[in-house]
């Protein structure tokens, strides 16, 4: 039986870290075009919290979707997938 609450779940890169506890990250997605059938690139962006603020810019995350945590934030931060190494 499957879960009946199940959270979708992205990954993405942090596109912003300016606000305290709160990341933006961007998740890019791939959908097909209607008419010509070529995959078409999009991303959206999503507020996600982060307690700790451990995750920087540039770092790939995983959020988890939530209950509101206020008017644009609906996600909380998982886990840091691969730290973005400053050259």
């Amino acid at each position: 039986m499957q879960e009946r609450n199940s959270h979708k779940t992205f990954t993405g890169v942090v596109v912003s870290t300016k606000m305290d506890k709160t990341i933006v990250v961007s998740v890019d997605t791939y959908r097909k075009h209607r008419l010509y059938g070529k995959r078409v690139k999009s991303s959206t962006k999503f507020h996600a919290h982060d307690e700790n603020n451990t995750a920087k810019l540039g770092d790939v995350v995983t959020i988890m979707e939530t209950r509101p945590l206020s008017k644009t934030k609906h996600f909380v931060l998982v886990k840091v997938e691969k730290v973005h190494e400053n050259i």
